[in-house]
């Protein structure tokens, strides 16, 4: 498994964890030195490299999956990261994405016009299901689940800080439909 964006290394530890093969890479050499460290502590190997998310450094087909978690929304452009999951990948990909209709939209707006004023807060771009559904469409690729994650902004649960109002609060919204129409990050898995 490919894990484009790996970070510090959450998803390809997890991965790991349950026997994946994984090689991680990431644009930032110091979260990838994290990853590096957290894998040997947990006894895990994975390969970790640098790399850019819009040209990755691995063959046509050379992967069974690719994931990429929580990093569309914030490359250059978001469409030639999914063609490159696509063209790396043989059998699936999976990528999460903040949604365009969600609470996710408002905070993204806030966020750039905030950094655009001067402050130091990371901006991020949300997308539309449709376009993410057309990009894997022109890249051999057909949706095959898709998951909504959250009616509420994240941000709004970790300020409540308590999970089990959380959780009632995001079933009781799920139940009346909301998560469906609202729900975000929306995690979409796509086989070839």
């Amino acid at each position: 498994i490919l894990d484009v964006g790996a970070g510090t290394g959450r998803a390809a530890l997890a991965l790991a964890a349950k026997g994946a093969i994984v090689h991680g890479v990431d644009a930032s050499a110091e979260m990838l030195e994290v990853a590096r460290e957290r894998a040997a502590k947990a006894g895990l190997t994975i390969r970790f490299d640098v790399a850019d998310a819009h040209a990755l450094p691995v063959g046509d087909r050379s992967v069974d999956a690719a994931v990429c978690f929580r990093l569309l929304m914030h490359v250059i452009d978001w469409p030639t990261c999914v063609a490159e999951l696509c063209r790396v990948s043989r059998h699936r990909v999976v990528i999460d994405f903040p949604a365009a209709a969600s609470a996710a939209a408002v905070e993204s707006a806030v966020r750039r016009r905030r950094q655009a004023a001067g402050a130091k807060v990371e901006a991020y771009r949300v997308l539309r299901e449709a376009d993410v559904r057309r990009v894997f469409t022109k890249n051999g690729y057909r949706v095959v689940l898709v998951r909504r994650q959250f009616v509420l902004p994240i941000a709004l649960h970790k300020a409540i800080n308590r999970l089990s109002l959380s959780l009632g609060i995001e079933r009781a919204l799920s139940g009346v439909g909301l998560l469906r129409l609202l729900g975000s990050p929306v995690t979409m898995v796509a086989e070839r």
